[in-house]
């Protein structure tokens, strides 16, 4: 698919917890053969831009970081950590051993090796590069190493004897302008461009325009310049691999469909004939393109029941005991869920402070459920009845994927700090802990069934059973709106995670995966589902949102009119149209909460858009943002849209805080509250307007600063 649509190249990344799941024990076979990927790619005509890590994003779970890592408590990742820097060195030189004889160099297709990924937007220490640049050396690889970053942060990485790349998903002339600037000679080239964008749970579906895209890649090749598409073709993050954005807390879909050209089970759509179509043009002298590959068939899956049901609470194995609450990593686990259990003596009403909850927790008192705390909601307590005998405490933290991009990614799972029990008068730490594994991943959990008929009306959360006939071995997707949060897998395979929040609502079901006759399913279901039923639809659902307000609070409540703050305002200033970071400094100014209020826009309608907020110290220097909140916004678009105000601090430069515009669209001034955490000095602020286009994008501003809500809120 890749060669018909026009291209001679495909980018491969390797993820490092993809190869050694336990340090020191390396797998290169079935999925993780990347030799036979590069040599299949070599047999189609296409070279391999090899793009190995340590740290490679993709929406990766940890960003292709081994969990392991994490049980070094004082660890340092993507610096010159001593422990860190050993362990890259270890994994590069296994895939020298495994890749390096595939270089193009040796007769093979490897043409490019990148050092790292996107550092630029994570530090600066370009030692540390040219470090992993000769850990690379080491093993053996000798064709061209290359850097690639964002259009902003290029000048955290580029150094002279590195070749640099720029990643944009618009405007390549400010893109290769902004590459010029930092290495004024050598081809131009485009390591990422994006056609279109991944999903997240509780977020509208992505979608990329086919025009633009098209447009934008044609004036790369007028330029004589290279470019590499990100995503052609994005496929499924199967298992529990896919990954998290942060700040705040949001976990990505399984399905990876991402809009690209080519959709997720390897078909050809519209934006592949239009891409296809351009590339025509710009082929060699007697260069053809070879005929698309015929649709992949699908099939339909009657409805079948799960018959089979294995409550979770009752397969339970030994406990580990400890005085106080572990994190998963402290366990010895990787991923899945840990039951925490300990014994609350009567008591009146109280409350439970959990600390850090990673990242979906259930609280029951002995069998009763209480409630559920979530991490996308930035949920950390629960409010508990009186009861006059001791009771049961049971905490169920499901981790879903861990943190791959920015700061924060040192994401351990489970209960991270102390558990707390708090009434008016008493705040008593919980101790006595049994801690209770419940790894998951690939092949199917090993549990003691019974009929489903005979479990009764279960509150508690359960592994389901069932199985079908397909009369071939074709594709499918698998139908999960009868259920509502958990895991898959299908005769052993783990297909990934659902969550009937949406947008996804299917399973991508690869048909070598099936068995022609009988196929097992089994399904972790958190909650009780509507129907233990299941079905196989022809086509996917990527976009049906069930509970648009999953991740954002309702940030304007009825009544609440940002006015009459004339005493807090700080500055007016206005800013450029462009896509660059802007900075706007001021005197010293002390505050808890800060506004931003858009009074217009360069294209005098009714839209705001902004990209990334920071704010500056006392010193100049940017202050974190993990303890930002967003307590109020006029307008924000969820519906149509990932436009949730919180894009202003999630670190992701191609996200956008984006007023209304589907259903409403409210004219300006439109305003974001931030309560910043504690107390604060400030002397400006940062802003980066939105990166693809110009709708939105601020004029005049106002900024207020107050130490407590301001007037209306």
């Amino acid at each position: 698919m890749v060669k018909a649509v026009g291209l001679n190249t495909v980018c491969a990344y390797l993820f490092w917890n993809f190869h050694e799941t336990t340090p020191g024990k390396f797998n290169w076979e079935g999925q993780a053969d990347a030799a036979e990927f590069c040599k299949i790619a070599q047999q189609e005509g296409l070279y391999v831009i090899l793009r190995p890590g340590p740290y490679s994003c993709a929406e990766w779970e940890f960003g292709g970081f081994p969990w392991w890592l994490l049980q070094k408590k004082d660890i340092k990742l993507r610096t010159q950590d001593p422990y860190y820097l050993e362990r890259s060195r270890l994994y590069l030189q296994e895939v020298g051993r495994v890749l390096s004889p595939l270089q193009i160099t040796h007769g093979g297709p490897i043409l490019m090796v990148q050092v790292e990924n996107e550092y630029g937007s994570y530090g600066n220490d370009k030692d540390y590069l040219l470090t992993l640049r000769d850990y690379l050396k080491e093993a053996k690889f000798d064709v061209p190493f290359f850097t690639c970053d964002g259009v902003v942060q290029l000048k955290n990485d580029v150094q002279k004897d590195l070749f640099a790349v720029v990643n944009f998903g618009s405007n390549p002339e400010a893109g290769f302008k902004a590459l010029r600037e930092v290495q004024p000679e050598g081809p131009l080239m485009c390591g990422e461009y994006y056609p279109g964008w991944f999903d997240s749970w509780g977020n509208a579906h992505h979608t990329g325009s086919s025009d633009r895209m098209v447009k934008e890649l044609e004036y790369m090749l007028q330029q004589q310049a290279s470019f590499s598409i990100y995503m052609i073709h994005g496929g499924t993050s199967f298992g529990l691999w896919a990954g998290a954005n942060c700040q705040p807390y949001v976990p990505e879909t399984s399905s990876y469909d991402y809009d690209a050209p080519i959709s997720e089970n390897g078909s050809a759509n519209a934006k592949f004939y239009a891409l296809r179509d351009m590339l025509k043009k710009y082929l060699q002298p007697g260069e053809v393109l070879p005929e698309v590959p015929p649709a992949i068939p699908v099939q339909k899956i009657a409805p079948f029941n799960l018959t089979g049901v294995a409550p979770i609470f009752a397969q339970l194995g030994k406990a580990t005991l400890a005085d106080t609450t572990l994190n998963m990593e402290d366990l010895g686990q990787g991923y899945g869920m840990v039951a925490y259990e300990t014994t609350l003596p009567a008591g009146v009403k109280s409350m439970l402070d959990l600390g850090e909850v990673h990242d979906y927790a259930e609280i029951y008192l002995d069998q009763k459920l209480i409630g559920v705390l979530n991490r996308m909601k930035n949920e950390r307590s629960i409010n508990l009845p009186s009861f006059t005998k001791s009771s049961r405490l049971r905490i169920l933290v499901e981790a879903m994927g861990r943190v791959n991009f920015g700061e924060y990614m040192h994401d351990r799972k489970g209960l991270l700090g102390e558990v707390y029990r708090i009434t008016p008068t008493s705040k008593v730490q919980l101790k006595g802990w049994k801690h209770y594994s419940i790894p998951l991943g690939e092949g199917n959990p090993l549990l003691k069934y019974q009929p489903i008929g005979t479990a009764g009306k279960l509150n508690e959360p359960a592994f389901y059973k069932g199985s079908f006939t397909a009369k071939n071995k074709n594709d499918f997707y698998l139908d999960m709106r009868w259920l509502k949060k958990g895991v898959v897998w299908m005769n052993g395979h783990c297909l990934g995670r659902y969550w009937n929040i949406g947008p996804t609502q299917t399973m991508y079901v690869p048909g070598v995966w099936l068995n022609a006759g009988k196929n097992e399913v089994v399904v972790l279901d958190l909650h009780r589902p509507v129907a233990a039923r299941l079905q196989g639809l022809e086509k996917p659902i990527l976009d049906s949102l069930t509970e648009v307000k999953a991740i954002s609070s309702n940030h304007r409540k009825a009544g609440q009119q940002f006015e009459n703050n004339a005493d807090q305002l700080i500055y007016s200033g206005t800013m450029q149209n462009s896509a660059s970071w802007q900075t706007f400094n001021f005197p010293l100014k002390n505050g808890k909460y800060i506004a931003l209020e858009a009074l217009n826009n360069f294209a005098d309608d009714a839209y705001t858009a902004l990209a990334e907020l920071e704010v500056l110290d006392g010193n100049g220097q940017q202050i974190p943002r993990n303890l930002w909140k967003v307590v109020y916004v006029d307008s924000e678009e969820l519906k149509s849209q990932d436009g949730k105000s919180e894009n202003v601090f999630d670190l992701q430069y191609t996200s956008i805080w984006h007023s209304q515009w589907k259903d409403n669209s409210p004219k300006h001034p439109h305003q974001v509250v931030i309560d910043l955490g504690a107390q604060t000095a400030i002397t400006g602020i940062k802003v980066l307007p939105r990166q693809d286009m110009e709708t939105g994008r601020i004029k005049d501003f106002k900024l207020y600063l107050s130490g407590k809500m301001f007037n209306g809120l």
